[in-house]
């Protein structure tokens, strides 16, 4: 997150930082990381899974 986020511009305010971090973590990076509870797939692919009723 330091390099990707932090370190590529200037925040003016505690406020932008805040909503700059908030946006990478929950829409950026949680979504692509793969996860090994999910059998190490991203949240995107496993919900592509079809499951079995």
């Amino acid at each position: 997150m330091q390099v990707e986020l932090l370190d590529r511009q200037c925040w003016h305010t505690w406020v932008e930082l805040a909503n700059a971090i908030f946006e990478y973590l929950e829409i950026w990076h949680n979504r692509r990381r793969r996860h090994s509870a999910l059998d190490m797939s991203t949240p995107i692919q496993f919900e592509k899974i079809p499951t079995v009723a």
